[in-house]
């Protein structure tokens, strides 16, 4: 997560990456979440655990606009109250049958989750998302791979031949991060194919410095 940054928004995932009709597993402060879009194309956010037996919901699959556990195929919409039950398909479920759902807004190609109520929309940036991955490495490595701290809005770096970068971090379990890489919006093929290369590049400074290979 940004370090006190955004409020209770986290930045899980690029809107591109998850197409209408699609389920993905995500992490947010408040634990693992399953970030799904509908068929009309509404993204949802709900805990990663389907109340029946424990099943996580990010393995199982979205039809039409509600979201189906792979085990038993209950099935819950947006607002995490269960619509349907395969077994039992004369009964209408009791409303005390949900799950917890997250706030989910879609902003300038990303997709931000509130951990808990929250007080404002997030932040607008000034930059376009390039592409996310994982390094197997903590915030704190990143920072200084990077030769700087993360802010309210990111970590703003200037790798080797390309503009200024805004990355957004997202800790992980195991000491993994989450890098979403936002460039320029007026930046040309070239300068796009060399930030993504530069930041494949700080990813593996920040691996080496985790695993105590070079000093900080």
């Amino acid at each position: 997560m940004l370090p006190d940054t955004t409020g209770s928004w986290t930045p899980v995932a690029l809107s591109a990456d998850l197409p209408a009709g699609t389920v993905m597993p995500a992490r947010t402060p408040a634990g693992p979440i399953a970030l799904w879009r509908s068929r009309s194309g509404q993204a949802a956010a709900a805990a990663d655990r389907c109340p029946h037996r424990g099943m996580r919901l990010s393995h199982g699959f979205v039809r039409g606009e509600t979201l189906s556990c792979i085990y038993h195929g209950w099935s819950y919409d947006r607002t995490g109250a269960c619509l349907r039950i395969p077994a039992h398909p004369d009964l209408t479920p009791p409303a005390a049958i949900r799950v917890d759902t997250h706030a989910v807004e879609d902003c300038d190609g990303i997709l931000w989750v509130a951990a808990g109520q929250a007080a404002a929309r997030p932040p607008h940036l000034d930059r376009l998302p390039l592409r996310s991955l994982t390094a197997h490495a903590g915030i704190a490595a990143l920072e200084a791979a990077a030769g700087s701290t993360a802010g309210p809005d990111g970590l703003m770096w200037r790798a080797p031949a390309s503009h200024p970068l805004r990355l957004l971090l997202v800790a992980q379990e195991e000491e993994r991060t989450l890098i979403h890489v936002l460039v320029a919006g007026d930046s040309s093929r070239s300068e796009r194919i060399a930030a993504s290369r530069a930041v494949e590049s700080l990813r593996r400074s920040a691996e080496a410095l985790q695993r105590g290979e070079i000093a900080s």
